[in-house]
Parts: structure tokens; sequence; C-alpha cells
């Protein structure tokens, strides 16, 4: 069976990685430096790739148990509390006989959510919402059982910024007083909403303020992206249009998901010794849309009319300036300056667009391609 070499997981093949390499290096000295690290990143441009490269690296495997989750869907420190209690199980329970004999001895809260798979003849761990009636002290003994480990804990959270959505607005300063205590456990802070990921850690009034160095993911650059396309062509006996690639990278702004998925679903469809042309590349970009377009109408269907139509003006200006001027409101036929800021303010709230540098623009290129595509932006 031919492996198709661009993969669109989080988990890809050292072989299949894309660059990343100055990156990589950077994390990993955090890593080996037992540092906290916050890591910025817009959605979909591969820092959870970046993290899962990092903790598939055999030194990371050997001295340390790497731990990774994703908070993005939950809502409240009960959850949060599942998910990191389920992921250290089958991170350091699983990977140490010597841990899983000790784990049910710290984790007396959670007697309850212990089992045994007749199958295997192994223990089983699974903590459901209703088995934590106090998340607080669950979360000590989970720090404690980590603390015990023969070896380091590193703890990627993903989507940091979650947090600051729970209804329980003390979440933030229960668990920076948790982690500061903490000696042989360590976190990356990963998040995609760099406003409030830089209000969490550089405001001196954030219970985080400060306390972990910090990494920006930027883009792949473009030259790079194109030899690293070209090349996993040519070394399966295909070729692939060099302009159509710089083409399809910078409608999709770069986005390493986005690109990815065109390049995946070409290369699928380019016959061993045949030629993937910039049609082909377009052809796959409008299937892509096509697969997307249900869900991107939904996403429209949630907003009111004058966010739907200041989302529509600042992808036309792209990059938007004065969005609140005359002329801006003038331009684009908006109703008023107060209706625009009442917009903005809830387009932001929500990562539909961006703010940087005095820029609005349209925070997923997917969106803003296939809004072009529909005819709702002129």
């Amino acid at each position: 069976m031919e492996i198709n070499p661009f993969y669109v997981t989080n988990n890809i093949p050292e072989e299949y990685f894309c660059d990343r390499v100055a990156e990589s290096e950077k994390l990993l000295k955090s890593i080996f430096n037992q540092e906290n690290v916050v890591l910025y990143a817009q959605r979909r441009i591969g820092k959870t790739g970046l993290i899962n490269h990092c903790f598939s690296d055999s030194r990371v495997k050997q001295e340390f148990y790497a731990i990774s989750i994703d908070i993005l869907h939950t809502g409240s420190l009960q959850e949060f509390v599942r998910e990191l209690g389920n992921a250290v199980f089958k991170e350091v329970a699983g990977r140490s006989t010597k841990m899983l004999k000790t784990f049910g001895t710290f984790l007396k809260s959670l007697s309850g959510s212990f089992g045994f798979d007749p199958y295997n003849g192994t223990p089983t761990f699974n903590v459901k919402i209703g088995d934590i009636s106090e998340p607080s002290y669950t979360l000590d003994e989970i720090f404690a059982y980590m603390e015990s480990a023969d070896k380091p804990c590193i703890v990627a959270i993903d989507e940091f910024q979650q947090i600051t959505y729970y209804k329980d607005k003390r979440v933030e300063e229960l668990l920076r007083g948790k982690i500061q205590r903490l000696q042989n456990t360590h976190f990356i802070f990963a998040g995609s909403e760099r406003r409030l990921m830089g209000e969490m850690f550089n405001s001196s009034k954030r219970a985080f303020y400060r306390s972990a160095s910090q990494q920006e993911l930027g883009m792949i650059a473009e030259d790079v992206y194109v030899d690293f396309a070209v090349k996993h062509f040519e070394l399966r006996g295909k070729h692939i249009d060099t302009d159509g690639v710089r083409n399809i990278y910078r409608k999709l702004d770069g986005v390493t998901m986005y690109v990815h998925k065109v390049l995946h679903d070409s290369f699928a469809n380019t016959p061993s010794g045949g030629t993937c042309t910039s049609d082909d590349l377009q052809n796959a970009l409008d299937s892509y849309l096509d697969e997307n377009s249900h869900s991107l109408k939904q996403l429209l269907g949630s907003m009111s009319q004058s966010q739907k139509e200041l989302l529509y003006s600042v992808c036309a200006d792209s990059p938007a300036t004065g969005i609140t001027s005359a002329a801006f409101i003038k331009r684009h036929g908006l109703k008023s300056s107060s209706s625009v800021q009442a917009g903005a303010k809830v387009l932001l709230a929500t990562n539909m667009i961006t703010l940087s540098m005095n820029q609005y623009t349209v925070s997923d290129s997917l969106m803003k391609i296939w809004l072009i595509r529909e005819g709702l932006v002129q």
C-alpha cells in the first residue's frame, strides 16, 4: 500500500514532519531544562503536531513521562480533572509497573473509577464527571502522584485559555497556586487565542504572570513548504507544479492543516508517474471547501445580521483598519460605529476575526476563501 506522505493527523512520523527544526530544538531545550513553557500559535498551524513531535523524541521518552490533554471542549474544573486523570493513568501508570501499583494509593477519592480488564488481566481506570465530587482535592492527588513519579513529568495542556471561560473564575488562581509548588512536574501551556494567552501570562494582575518562558509558533515558510511538497511527490515517482503549490499556500495563508489537506488529497489523486497541476490543486481545494460548506453555513447561522455584515466587510478589506470610522462604515454600508464596536467585540471573543497591529483579519483562511467563493464578499 502506498503511504501518503502528507499526514492530516497530529501524530506524524519523523520523515514526514515538515520543517520546525528551530522550533523543535527550542521546545526540547525547555523540556530538558524542566521549564514551564507558553506556546502561542493560531489554530491549525501545527502546535499540537509540534508537541507530539517533541514528545516522540527518544530522549524525551526515556527521561520523562510526557502527558498531553486538550481542554478546548471542557467547561469546568471537574472536566479538566477528568481529562488530566485519565491521561496521567494512561501515560504514567500505563508505562511503569511500579507507578501502576502506587496509582490507587494516591487517588483515593476516585477509588470507584478503578476496574479490571478480564481479557488481558490489567487494571483499568476511567474517570467520569460524577466521580469527581471535590475536583480541587482530586487535583491535589493527581499532582501528588506525578510528584512521586520515578521520572519527571511534562504535561502539555492544549487550548489552555479555555479555563478563562469556566463559570468558576477562581480556577486560574487555583491552578497557579498548585502548579507553583510542583518540582517534578512541568507544563507546556499551549493556546491559540493570542490575546487571552497574552493577558494570562503577561498581565501583572493575573495569577500566571511571567510564570513560564514563552515561544510563538509562526507559519512554515513558503519556500520550505514548496520544497517539502515537491520532494515527497518526486520520491514516490510523482510530480507537482511548484507554482500551483505556491498559489494554494498563499490562498490558505500558509495554514498547515489546510495546505496539508489539499496536498494529501492531491497526492492521492495523482497516479504514479503523473503530474499534479495547478488545476488539480485548485480542484482539491474546491472539494475541501465543499466538504466544509455545511459547517461554515452553520457558523454563519449562529451570528446576528450585523455581525455577519461586519465579518464580510473585514474579509473584503483584509486587512481592515479603522473599522469604526465613518469611511469604513459608509464604504461597506454598515449601520453605525456603536453596532460595529459591539459586533467586533463578539467576533473577537469567538475568534472569528483577529486583531493585530491595529489590523483586523478573518481568523480562519478557509472561511475567508469560502465567503469569497460563495459571493458573500464583494
